[in-house]
């Protein structure tokens, strides 16, 4: 399978980058849903013409992110970026630089070129915590802004259980929406303690618990203790694997489900997140039909990734390399509604 880095262009020309980002700042101007956030993607490179490059906006701070496999061949572009977006947008006062590929650490996390980085964003009304040198990602998924809408508008008076957490935003947007309670689970605490924080900003909020760990054990014990939530969350990593167990989302994506499944009660909501690049849509879809097939489970809807981030029909340039219908991205999001056959409820927290 072709690298998703391989069609880099190498010394872009600044003059045609140029055009590009503006072409593709007027389309982000003119998107009204992105009014009611702080933090969306300017600049998609992958598919609006420039491949590995990146420019996000997280309140008055620019995230540029370099994903070339040899990162020299767009340094050229860090500071007509910074130029372009600072006089387009005055209210930015703090620009970071990831570098994916680079061989020093400090780099790959986020280099500080101006100001200071933002440390929370708002999102249709929600404040979450924000630490954009957290690790190489960061600490906030741009992609997964529509699904934290479902939930805050969904989780009234809800439970849920959210594996896979990372910094735990998911579970924050079921918080503010009124979810009675939240646990949160991943294996690093370190990100857990962005979703402490995040919680530090929220008024009335129900109970939240983080439990840092191994996602099979905590499962198995989740089970043996017959608890169930009125909505589950599965986003696993593309691959990890510890003594427990393994994980990957190409080759036991669906034991992964099996092992949450039963966590569910009746009536609740299982929501399943899947970012491989290169499954297909079409695959996937029908690994979650074939998990429908007993009746006990149906899929309620597809839940669609923002434009910003997928790109707008007259900025794309790339398409997507790996087809992803009926989602329209490779980040595929899909809310089941789960039967049980006992059909107990979900547990009291």
């Amino acid at each position: 399978m072709a690298s998703f880095y391989q069609n880099q262009a190498p010394n872009q020309n600044i003059a045609d980058s140029l055009s590009l980002f503006e072409t593709c700042l007027n389309a982000r101007l003119n998107d009204e849903p992105l009014k009611d956030t702080q933090a969306f993607r300017l600049f998609n490179g992958f598919y609006e013409g420039i491949p590995g490059w990146i420019v996000d906006r997280f309140a008055q701070t620019l995230l540029i992110k370099n994903f070339a496999r040899q990162p020299q061949t767009l340094e050229g572009l860090i500071q007509p970026t910074i130029d372009f977006y600072k006089k387009n947008i005055p209210e930015i006062n703090a620009v970071v630089l990831k570098t994916r590929h680079a061989k020093q650490e400090n780099q790959r996390v986020g280099q500080i070129l101006e100001g200071q980085p933002d440390q929370e964003i708002i999102e249709n009304g929600i404040r979450y915590s924000l630490n954009l040198q957290l690790n190489q990602d960061d600490s906030f998924y741009l992609d997964t802004r529509h699904l934290r809408h479902w939930l805050s508008q969904n989780m009234s008076d809800k439970t849920l259980l959210n594996t896979f957490a990372y910094t735990g935003a998911l579970g924050i947007a079921a918080l503010a929406g009124g979810a009675t309670s939240v646990i949160q689970t991943d294996l690093n605490a370190k990100y857990l303690q962005v979703a402490h924080d995040s919680t530090q900003r929220q008024n009335n909020a129900g109970k939240h618990q983080i439990l840092a760990g191994d996602f099979f054990k905590q499962m198995a014990r989740f089970k043996s203790q017959n608890l169930l939530f009125d909505a589950v969350i599965i986003d696993p990593p593309l691959y990890s694997r510890t003594q427990a167990g393994e994980v990957s989302l190409l080759n036991n994506w669906e034991k992964l489900v099996n092992k949450v499944r039963p966590l569910v009660a009746h009536d609740g909501w299982l929501i399943l997140i899947n970012n491989a690049l290169y499954l297909t849509g079409k695959t996937l879809y029908a690994q979650i039909q074939k998990m429908c097939a007993s009746g006990y489970m149906e899929i309620e809807k597809i839940i669609d990734i923002p434009q910003d981030i997928t790109a707008y029909p007259h900025t794309i340039k790339n398409p997507v390399q790996v087809d992803p219908k009926p989602f329209n991205h490779p980040t595929k999001i899909t809310i089941t509604r789960v039967k049980r056959k006992d059909g107990r409820r979900a547990s009291q927290f």
